[in-house]
């Protein structure tokens, strides 16, 4: 009986803009009677989800009057995304933290604490990309003076993966043939198959912005590029072999 063992890794990945490229595939013999070929194929796509990571860094001598400025510039913040067009839905807390800033100067086994700083992140994520540059504008403009980065991503993986799939099964049989020609063998039933999954794409990372909206930059808008998702698909197959 065929047994098939799957391990997917999770993605987004839509099913539009897709091409297999050439897979790679490598091979072993794996016992008598036996020979196991792993290949990989992949598709790609333009991504339709982005995320922004933002938020806001304050200070103050005490921790009530911190969290207290922090509360104030984050309100602002859930504000400006609401008029951006993000749903509250698709908004979320990151990151809360406040913690004691300390002056190491006069003895650094007994610093002494010289205020505090709170630390609140959002992400917000939007299926428009033209939305991007904008949500991010209207973020600094509402007083955000830390964006994490922007992460692309795909919502549905089906089609994506098929064909990925595809490409690399029809890579590992080729290559499984073709060594059992040239080894004088014939090509048998499949014993064994699992699939591993996984994408590529480059994050822009955007540590820290700090933006001036004053004078020619509060008519500039950022701009945001979403570039191209790869996913990647490598199967490993045992077929049995005979003379």
């Amino acid at each position: 009986m065929t047994s098939f063992k799957f391990l997917l890794a999770p993605l987004m990945i839509s099913g539009a803009l897709l091409w297999a490229a050439p897979a790679m595939a490598h091979e072993t013999m794996d016992g008598p009677g036996q020979i196991s070929v792993s290949a990989t194929g992949n598709s790609y796509q333009a991504p339709d989800l982005a995320t922004v990571s933002a938020g806001v860094v304050t200070q103050a001598l005490n921790a009530q009057d911190a969290m207290k400025a922090n509360a104030e510039k984050m309100t602002a913040i859930f504000d400006a995304l609401e008029s951006a067009g993000i749903q509250k839905r698709h908004i979320r807390t990151s990151q809360l933290s406040l913690n004691p800033q300390y002056d190491y100067k006069q003895d650094r086994n007994q610093p002494r604490i010289i205020g505090y700083q709170a630390r609140n992140t959002v992400s917000a994520k939007s299926e428009d990309l033209q939305r991007v540059g904008p949500m991010i504008d209207a973020l600094v403009s509402a007083g955000a003076n830390n964006i994490n980065g922007v992460n692309f991503g795909i919502k549905d993986s089906v089609a994506a993966k098929s064909k990925a799939r595809k490409s690399a099964v029809v890579e590992a049989r080729r290559k499984a043939e073709e060594m059992a020609e040239a080894a004088g063998l014939s090509l048998g039933r499949v014993l064994r198959m699992d699939e591993n999954t996984h994408s590529s794409g480059v994050p822009q990372r955007m540590a820290n912005v700090m933006h001036d909206m004053q004078g020619a930059a509060a008519d500039m808008s950022t701009s945001i590029s979403g570039g191209e998702q790869t996913l990647s698909v490598t199967v490993n197959i045992t077929f049995e072999i005979s003379e």
